[in-house]
């Protein structure tokens, strides 16, 4: 009995020491890639890439108090800022005193979140804090004016969200909007040419980029073609260089372009003529007295061009930047410049203004009025223009508004039909643009009837071991892309029949999971329903739980270039966690690949932080981290050749799991 004792501590102690192990080996690799992050943000301001560093740094080690703090930071100052109070939250609960601003930035992620509860909770656990600590002055002390201020925006947001407008607000597609920055859009009266801004790769003129880490600001076009805006296209260099080149207005005849230029600070106003053919000629400064020694970030004109709006951070406003308006003289030339007042201006920024083609109603986004957070759009009727009265400007409420910018709206010549940048969950990218519409209107019959005689398609799953291909006791499911359930019937063991009525082709993922089995997630195209009866069969084949095996993660993806896991990825995620968790003395290798576009190092690294992005996937979803092997193999281990027409550089670019110890 001895013996046996001796023999089982041996054991724990063994695993004690495994465990001990891996947590230090995941410790040494958070310092590493903190320092890496920190790295990246002291040479340069690219904090996409600092970020992404800073997050794999954080998930390995939940303790790095510094990792999880600057995690939380760059997100709220990036993008899906509503993500940054995960890690704020670690480093609160372990020491709320590591920063002394900690409660407010996790109130700001909250606020971002649309959480305005709990952002006002740690909003008012920052003012305590600050109560007590009345003598402290370190960089990371927020003034409690603005703490208030959060605490308003809380409170109307709350407000607006109750109250929300019946809307329709639309991403206009990857067509326009890029992985990066999409802004500033344009339109001609009858939307069938948009002008705007980004700051995408593709395109762009400058093969250089910013010292972000991120390509210089390009104007680009698009058409309107069959209701449908078709893919963008660089303006040409006509209007853009190899620097910052930013449309503001287009005249509504669509023949005269405002553009903004920013030399050292003193960004100017320019214009540009589409000629005859359809070429722009090359921007001249707006002629008049608009331009100052001061930055001009924005205008709009009137229907018949006699008056202009402009956004200027010229002496003399209420504060910040103020709204000016400007009135052709008899000879042509625009003269007499005045602020329009403390009616549309604040003491904070005022911008982005918007002349409907009404002539009298002004659209603009102000932070210094009744809103949710950041740049807010407000609209105002002109009732005196000389003696500069304005009806009290309306906030456009929630959906339209969140608490972050929502900034240069546009209308066409269709009523309530506008277009405008926002940074939002549903996002291609950073800010992308949308169309704010009327809803439709519901038809009298909720739901409408189905052609008479329409048969739903009976997709018929098969379900067998790889080897023996004997029916296997699997459980199966069915979900179209908007996560709907497909209901199903049992044929037996491992047989199952799915009913799909839809009069329009879609594709639906059927996952397949049994205990002790590599699960399968395959995609299926079903057309659509029709009067005649249709059958698909599909068989799956699993594989036991085996040392050697490997399997490919079909549906794991990452952002382009990055590793940042895009959301579709997490239902596959999910069933390896599951997979693990049911077995759990399996341990498996995460192995990252690429194609052979780009450098052997930039592969290399590219695949170890994406097969890094897996594991902290798992291991923060409760599979221990010492059961997991991450490594990057690059453009090592092609499935096929690179220069396979069929896709072969896709089918390369891949995350796959083995199967190391069972």
């Amino acid at each position: 009995m001895f013996m046996h004792l001796r023999r089982d501590l041996f054991f724990i102690i063994l695993l004690i020491g495994f465990a001990v192990q891996a947590q230090q080996q995941d410790k040494e690799q958070s310092r590493q890639y903190y320092e890496m992050a920190t790295e990246i943000m002291t040479s340069t301001r690219a904090a996409d890439d600092a970020r992404e560093l800073m997050v794999i740094a954080a998930n390995f080690d939940t303790t790095n108090l510094k990792a999880n703090t600057e995690a939380g930071i760059m997100h709220i100052r990036t993008i899906q800022k509503e993500q940054g109070v995960k890690y704020l939250l670690r480093v609160y609960r372990q020491n709320p005193n590591f920063r002394f601003d900690l409660e407010y930035q996790i109130g700001l992620s909250y606020q971002y979140g649309l959480n305005f509860d709990k952002a006002i909770e740690f909003y008012t656990k920052y003012r305590f804090k600050v109560d007590k600590n009345v003598t402290y002055k370190g960089k990371d002390r927020v003034d409690i004016k603005e703490v208030n201020r959060r605490m308003e925006e809380c409170a109307n947001g709350k407000e607006f969200v109750a109250a929300a407008k019946s809307i329709a607000i639309t991403n206009i597609g990857p067509e326009i909007n890029s992985e990066l920055d999409d802004y500033a859009p344009v339109v001609n009266a009858d939307e069938t040419e948009m002008i705007f801004t980004s700051r995408r790769r593709e395109g762009n003129l400058n093969e250089n980029v910013s010292d972000d880490n991120r390509p210089f600001e390009d104007i680009y076009v698009s058409k309107r073609e069959g209701g449908s805006w078709q893919p963008a296209a660089n303006i040409g260099i006509s209007i853009n260089t190899k620097h910052n080149e930013s449309n503001i207005a287009l005249s509504p005849n669509g023949n005269t372009l405002f553009i903004y230029r920013d030399g050292v600070g003193d960004g100017d106003i320019f214009t540009s003529t589409r000629q005859p053919d359809g070429t722009w000629t090359k921007p001249v400064p707006l002629p008049g007295a608009i331009n100052s020694s001061f930055r001009e970030s924005s205008i709009t004109i009137n229907k018949d061009e006699t008056m202009l709006f402009f956004a200027s951070e010229r002496p003399g406003g209420l504060g910040g930047i103020d709204i000016y308006s400007c009135i052709k003289d008899k000879k042509g030339l625009w003269t007499i410049v005045r602020n329009l007042g403390p009616g549309i201006n604040t003491e904070f920024d005022d911008d982005g203004p918007f002349i409907d083609y009404d002539g009298k109603t002004l659209y603009f986004s102000s932070k210094g009025r009744k809103g949710m957070g950041g740049y807010d759009i407000f609209k105002a009727t002109l009732m005196n223009l000389e003696k500069r009265e304005w009806s009290e400007p309306e906030n456009l409420g929630y959906p339209i508004n969140t608490p972050d910018d929502d900034i240069f709206i546009v209308g066409t010549a269709t009523p309530n039909r506008f277009y405008y940048s926002s940074v939002r969950n549903d996002g291609v990218g950073y800010s992308d643009i949308y169309l704010i519409s009327e809803k439709e209107k519901a038809p009298e019959t909720a739901k409408i009837p189905e052609k008479k005689g329409v048969q739903p398609i009976k997709f018929v799953l098969e379900v067998v071991d790889a080897e023996t291909k004997q029916p296997v006791a699997a459980a199966a499911r069915m979900r179209g892309k908007d996560n709907t359930v497909i209901g199903s019937a049992s044929l037996g063991t491992g047989m199952f029949e799915f009913g799909v009525m839809s009069t329009v082709p879609k594709e639906y993922t059927v996952s397949v999971e049994l205990d002790g089995y590599i699960f399968e997630n395959i995609k299926v195209m079903l057309g659509r329903a029709t009067e005649e009866p249709q059958t698909v069969n599909r068989r799956v084949l699993l594989r036991k739980v085996a040392i050697g095996e490997i399997s490919a993660l079909r549906h794991v993806f990452f952002d382009f270039g990055k590793a940042t896991l895009q959301e579709e990825s997490f239902e596959e995620l999910n069933m390896m966690v599951t997979m693990m968790k049911q077995n759990q003395s399996m341990q498996v290798e995460i192995g990252g690949h690429t194609d052979d576009v780009g450098s052997d190092t930039f592969n290399k690294k590219l695949s170890q932080q994406r097969a890094d992005a897996v594991r902290v996937y798992l291991t923060n979803n409760g599979v221990a981290g010492r059961r997991i092997k991450s490594v990057g193999y690059g453009e090592e281990r092609p499935i096929v050749s690179n220069d396979d027409e069929s896709g072969g550089r896709e089918i390369n670019r891949r995350v796959e799991f083995k199967v190391i110890a069972k």
